[in-house]
């Protein structure tokens, strides 16, 4: 299953800080899984070292997507805009044991980053930018895991919304998230998803 984004109730808007309650340690969010599948991992927060794995993965998850030429972060990006004094994000790695790494050496298989958000309708809200898996550890629950644990930070964030895009096409993560409890914002509600980048943006800009 290709894990991936998530509709925001299009009435949030983005938040710069987080929410002081939710600065936990790397320590306070493990979480080790083995009852999920025959082959342990474990959920912690992200730090500034996983930030090369990070790239890698949004990589290859825009690779899936078929949108690759798109992505302009680099690690450079994600060390600085998740690891400042102020950070833009926040984020969350799923890991596995030296025994179980790929055959690219890889133990850092899976990751979700978010931000906070406010809904003028609830309140506080989460973000879910990205959800991912790498291809072969899918299936194991590793993406569930993630996905429960940014509801856990939303929760304790006194977050009343967990908002996400995913692609329209992609059927088996659109699948997934109806079974956790998600809906269509846009089939439900009618709102769409827009956005103003590039030139339009800086024309905006000086109106």
């Amino acid at each position: 299953m290709q894990w991936r984004r998530m509709p925001a109730a299009f009435k949030s808007q983005r938040r710069r800080r987080s929410w002081k309650e939710t600065q936990l340690s790397s320590s306070a969010i493990t979480t080790s899984s083995p009852h999920l599948l025959s082959m342990d991992f474990s959920i912690r927060a992200a730090n500034l070292d996983d930030c090369k794995d990070i790239a890698r993965m949004i990589m290859e998850l825009a690779e899936y997507e078929k949108v690759s030429d798109h992505v302009k972060v680099t690690q450079k990006d994600l060390e600085q805009d998740g690891f400042s004094k102020n950070p833009f994000f926040h984020g969350i790695i799923a890991e596995v044991p030296e025994q179980h790494k790929t055959k690219e050496g890889y133990t850092k298989i899976g990751y979700a980053l978010y931000f906070y958000a406010y809904s003028s309708w609830s309140g506080r809200a989460i973000y879910m930018e990205d959800l991912y898996v790498m291809p072969e550890f899918r299936g194991k629950g590793v993406g569930k895991a993630l996905m429960s644990k940014v509801a856990q930070l939303a929760l304790a964030a006194g977050c009343h919304q967990l908002n996400f895009t995913v692609l329209n096409w992609n059927k088996p993560s659109v699948d997934f998230y109806l079974s956790q409890g998600s809906f269509d914002v846009t089939a439900t509600m009618g709102y769409h998803c827009m956005r103003c980048e590039g030139e339009a943006l800086k024309h905006l800009a000086q109106l």
